[in-house]
């Protein structure tokens, strides 16, 4: 990171729209959202307009006491808005990357960002009325979403239950409280496990956690709605089952999964030695990349091969879920354990993510 760069308060009119791709980001305002969630907003070195999908990510590319990391957060702030672009991190205990963001990163100080990424998001998936089921961190999706939504539709018909442990952990309690005061289709409900004496507005009475009681009481009509889900993988994992239990249709499930996993860049030199020690008789397919060939055996990814290669690609999660390493397959056949963060359109052409696919012929590549 860098110090002391400097942004013109006046964003021309006439800011070009910022393209997919790696990036240079600026931080211009820092603020805490709470006692342990921190709000960052950036703009372009040169004066951009963001253009992303509302619940789509990035991927921060950090360096951390000599160590490549890569993680990935959801964008906060809305695309109707589209002169800056805001990241909201929460610290963890232990945390080595949300803790050197909390503690190092300062305004006027740049940072290295990839994507925008992620098919999670209101414009891929297509719904006329909403429940917005999150919990934790995992509101910055449904957050962007209903900025989008009140900015840009004439009283959205939204549902949105989040779940936190107190009054003092709701995070964007003030703007979602204000969207809800303009919009009379827009109901917020807050579902905490311990209820203060005298709660905040939208608080539900009866504390505990999502069940089956309070969804059908506070939105009666669920079964009806899109439902979008993100939070901590213990919480997607009970919504879904909740859900499938009350016979829901789960062709109208959608959720976010990037947030369980650490992507370290650190692994690339391990991956790359992984690659080479593999014995020429081992392999199965050839990989072909321009005018580089590899062979790959039956156990190794695209990726594995990429790296071997020393070609430049990206794998901030190497988890399949973050879309950093995304790339096209022009000719042959592959098998994809995840295609999650690739829209229908993107697999149709032919991407894939190379940390997540095998060969099953020989390939030709395209970076």
């Amino acid at each position: 990171m860098a110090n002391n760069i400097n942004v013109s308060a006046a964003v021309p009119f006439e800011a070009k729209q910022w393209q997919a791709g790696e990036h240079q980001l600026v931080c211009v305002e820092k603020w805490n959202e709470t006692h342990d969630v921190i709000s960052f907003r950036f703009q372009g070195i040169k004066p951009v307009k963001f253009h992303f999908k509302p619940g789509q990510f990035l991927t921060l590319l950090l360096e951390i006491d000599g160590e490549k990391i890569g993680r990935s957060y959801t964008i906060s702030s809305s695309p109707s808005r589209p002169f800056s672009v805001v990241l909201t991190v929460k610290q963890i205990e232990g945390g080595k990357v949300s803790n050197y963001l909390a503690n190092n990163l300062e305004v006027g100080h740049v940072v290295r960002a990839l994507g925008p990424d992620g098919a999670f998001n209101l414009i891929d998936i297509e719904a006329d009325n909403y429940l917005f089921l999150s919990a934790g961190c995992g509101i910055t999706p449904m957050y962007s979403m209903s900025r989008w939504l009140a900015d840009t539709q004439i009283s959205p018909d939204v549902c949105f239950l989040h779940s936190a442990k107190s009054t003092q952990d709701l995070i964007f309690k003030q703007s979602l409280e204000q969207i809800t005061e303009r919009s009379r289709q827009f109901k917020l409900n807050y579902i905490l496990e311990h209820v203060d004496a005298e709660p905040c507005a939208h608080v539900d009475m009866e504390a505990g956690r999502l069940s089956a009681d309070n969804l059908q009481r506070l939105v009666p009509d669920f079964q009806a709605r899109t439902v979008f889900v993100c939070g901590p993988e213990p919480y997607m994992v009970a919504v879904k089952a909740l859900l499938e239990s009350l016979n829901f249709n789960m062709a109208q499930f959608h959720q976010e999964s990037f947030g369980s996993f650490k992507g370290d860049l650190g692994e690339l030199a391990a991956a790359k030695e992984s690659s080479a020690s593999v014995k020429s008789d081992d392999s199965g397919f050839m990989l072909r990349i321009g005018d580089r060939k590899r062979s790959l055996s039956s156990a190794q990814t695209v990726l594995d091969g990429v790296e071997a290669e020393g070609l430049p690609i990206i794998a901030a999660c190497r988890s399949g879920v973050c879309g950093a390493c995304k790339c096209k397959v022009v000719e042959g056949e592959t098998e994809s354990s995840s295609q999650m963060s690739l829209t229908a359109d993107e697999i149709a052409q032919g991407y894939v993510l190379a940390c997540s696919t095998k060969l099953k012929s020989d390939v030709t590549l395209e970076l």
